[in-house]
């Protein structure tokens, strides 16, 4: 146990996901479980450069675990990635004589925390939170049940519609380098297409896939798109070309944006970041640094934080399969 550990830093960064302020939560409360003080840092990493910080006690994460967002907010910070501007956060932590620092955020949050400890020593350690479920590591990110849920329940209402019209709706859902939200949220809510950037099906075998679908007697579609799908320029070049290729559709584009970010964080990211927040603080009072807090068949582990940027989170195989078997 690192008796050096007097008091924590916590800060948000990066998007937003939910779960983060429950992470935050977890980890106030659980410094003060263990008699270390805590500090929250506001505005991300700019909040370590400006000296943004405010003590936190246990009341101070009072009726936050059900919130969306973040209340410590983010904000991106170009200074940080300066030597002068990491200069300038790790005098701020010294002259709040800080001990080791806590990061939630994705893997761009991550690489300014490997860099940061690589450069000063610091201890720190990061928690994953992001909604694309994209970090090597851990099976699963804060914010990635909430947005899927909240892309099923919209494709849900889109569906709604789709059937009354005899339309074909193109859904465009987030996911820029990663499938995982398109591939579980298409399949969860019946979508007869799901197009990810892992798997470039083509135009072609799109097409015949819905005419196939029209001549079952379907005579509404859903396709679920990842933002960085491949297979046309965008969505709308895609619903374009897909509508006079296939005139007897009525095509219509969703773009569900940055609601996927919001909303009340369900019940599996408010536990996975209550265990997340637990164990980075248990992690520094064991001395550990430079890692990640990932869960792994409902165990919680570590990674060093250059593995979990640099690794690649694959997407099941087998959801591609039960996708063509059910999409008929």
């Amino acid at each position: 146990m690192n008796e050096t550990i007097k008091r924590i830093a916590v800060l948000t960064s990066g998007g937003d996901a939910p779960g983060m302020n429950a992470a935050v939560r977890a980890v106030v409360r659980s410094s003060v479980f263990y008699q270390i003080e805590c500090y929250a840092v506001y505005q991300g990493y700019q909040g370590l450069i400006d000296g943004n910080f405010k003590e936190f006690s246990a009341r101070s994460v009072n009726n936050i675990v059900n919130k969306g967002g973040t209340l410590l907010k983010s904000a991106r910070s170009l200074e940080f990635r300066t030597p002068e501007g990491r200069k300038r956060a790790y005098d701020n932590l010294i002259k709040h004589e800080i001990d080791a620092l806590v990061v939630i955020g994705g893997d761009g949050s991550f690489t300014g925390a490997m860099i940061f400890q690589n450069e000063f020593n610091f201890p720190v350690i990061g928690i994953p939170g992001t909604i694309d479920n994209d970090i090597f590591g851990t099976q699963f990110t804060l914010g990635y049940d909430t947005a899927i849920n909240t892309v099923i329940d919209v494709i849900d209402k889109i569906r709604d519609t789709a059937s009354s019209h005899n339309r074909l709706f193109f859904v465009e859902v987030m996911g820029r380098d990663a499938g995982h939200i398109a591939l579980n949220s298409g399949i969860g809510a019946g979508a007869e297409e799901i197009l990810i950037p892992e798997e470039n099906r083509g135009l072609e075998q799109l097409l015949e896939s819905l005419k196939k679908s029209e001549k079952s007697g379907k005579s509404s579609s859903i396709v679920v798109v990842a933002e960085g799908d491949k297979t046309g320029k965008n969505v709308f070049e895609l619903a374009a070309y897909v509508e006079k290729n296939l005139p007897y559709y009525e095509v219509r584009v969703s773009v569900l944006g940055h609601m996927q970010r919001g909303g009340s964080p369900s019940c599996f990211d408010r536990v996975l970041a209550s265990r997340m927040g637990v164990h980075a603080v248990e992690s520094l009072r064991d001395g550990k640094s430079n890692v990640m807090v990932g869960v792994m068949n409902d165990t919680m582990k570590l990674t060093p934080l250059e593995h979990a940027i640099k690794g690649k989170s694959e997407i099941n195989k087998d959801l591609l399969r039960v996708t063509d078997i059910l999409s008929i």
